[in-house]
């Protein structure tokens, strides 16, 4: 787990609620039922799309090792360096 991945979890799950919710709507589905639905599936999308847009954004990126990752703990030390 890294980071970055935290932090774009927010923005990500943002972005998939709004995006399933509206294209629910443009298909014609309104009603509360809709709306909940396409937000649990925004909300068990958003970290696995966080972690992956992570790695591409770190895999482009020319001053970042990205095989040197390695899984430790569940929650990362504040004080340690980028994984």
């Amino acid at each position: 787990m890294d980071r970055l991945s935290i932090v774009l979890t927010l923005m990500t799950g943002a972005v998939l609620t709004g995006a399933f919710i509206v294209t629910a709507f443009t298909f014609g589905f309104y009603g509360w039922p809709t709306i909940l639905g396409a937000a649990a599936i925004g909300f068990l999308l958003s970290w696995p799309m966080a972690y992956l847009i992570s790695r591409w954004i770190k895999r482009d990126d020319p001053n970042w090792n990205h095989h040197r990752v390695k899984d430790t703990e569940t929650v990362p030390d504040p004080n340690a360096r980028e994984v």
